[in-house]
């Protein structure tokens, strides 16, 4: 059983997933998977390059061709690693290809763990990929910089929360109050130690890097990134951009700077900025996510607290239709045999 898009948006299919053709195979029994807004820019068609619908996922192998993935292997997946493969929406998951995609597409998690809380290792390594982005950007390491973060969905939250355990002096800004308000109802502000404000409440010209963490790098978004960074600072795309995005009075391609993670001197208004992209992760960013997602003492990042609905695969065709319209915040996560906690 799987969930799958068609022309009438996603539907359920009950019928066992096929074998994909491909040099190696591997099947991954889903124990759990998280809804990304990713997921749901490729149900209304807005998200550009190749599909990873359902790409959240802590699995189990149930069969395989690799002796590196043999059966009852804890894994998660990097959707970024090209192999054929079904979506994480499902029960069970065919995945194939070359030995070495495999592997690096199926990253292993520990078992022992909690599944609410491995599922946060792909978007956990988008955040240290965020991250590292900026650090080689910069030629330096981030621990003293002033970061801001703008967006406070899940992906802001996660790098935020990671910069500000490398003694980095965070500030989460989001256009409207609500997400900072359920942020603050959490606990995750405080436990992380998190300032928040609006986005047009930050101070001009007194951030050494502003990421932008929203869903799409908006036009109204990245102006207040160059209003918020200091002169010679770095604007870091980590937001949806689609070919050809430019910003009037601004001298860069701003989908070539993120996709292909470059960074760019440009003028702003007359004060000197830089642009850089991260897009993606590579196998080092799960390896730390999973160290952070593991550790048992400190917690470094609550990250079970943003998960704020829990559905069975049954149910989500209908969940991810409600999701497209008004403000949803939190994580969604889809359990194929229904709602479950250790």
């Amino acid at each position: 059983m799987r969930v799958v898009l068609g022309a009438d948006g996603p539907r359920l299919e009950r019928t066992p997933p096929e074998r994909p053709p491909g040099e190696h195979a591997v099947r991954v029994r889903v124990e759990v998977a998280g809804v990304c807004r990713s997921d749901l820019k490729e149900v209304v068609g807005d998200r550009h390059g190749p599909s990873q619908f359902g790409h959240e996922l802590v699995g189990v192998v149930e069969e395989s061709t690799l002796p590196e993935l043999p059966p009852g292997h804890r894994v998660s997946l990097d959707p970024n690693v090209r192999v054929r493969r079904g979506t994480a929406f499902a029960t069970r998951m065919w995945a194939t290809g070359p030995a070495d995609r495999l592997t690096a597409a199926l990253p292993a998690v520990p078992h022992g763990v909690e599944a609410r809380r491995l599922v946060f290792a792909e978007p956990l390594a988008c955040a240290q990929h965020c991250l590292a982005a900026v650090s080689r950007h910069l030629g330096r390491e981030l621990r003293g910089l002033r970061l801001g973060v703008l967006g406070a969905g899940t992906a802001g939250v996660l790098i935020a929360g990671l910069a500000a355990t490398t003694d980095v002096e965070v500030v989460l800004a989001n256009r409207s109050e609500d997400r900072a308000s359920f942020l603050r109802g959490l606990g995750l502000l405080d436990l992380l130690g998190l300032r928040t404000g609006p986005l047009d409440s930050l101070p001009a010209d007194t951030l050494d890097v502003v990421v932008i963490a929203t869903s799409f790098v908006r036009p109204s978004v990245l102006r207040g990134a160059l209003r918020a960074v200091a002169p010679g600072g770095l604007v870091q795309l980590y937001g949806g951009t689609a070919p050809g995005d430019r910003l009037d009075g601004l001298d860069c391609d701003l989908d070539a700077v993120r996709r292909r993670e470059l960074v760019a001197a440009a003028d702003w208004c007359g004060k000197p900025v830089r642009v850089g992209g991260g897009y993606g992760t590579v196998p080092g960013d799960f390896a730390a996510a999973v160290r952070v997602l593991a550790a048992q003492a400190p917690v470094l990042l609550p990250v079970e607290r943003m998960i704020t609905r829990e559905v069975p695969l049954t149910d989500l065709p209908a969940v991810l239709r409600e999701q497209l319209t008004g403000r949803h915040f939190g994580k969604t996560l889809v359990w194929p045999a229904g709602p479950a906690r250790s």
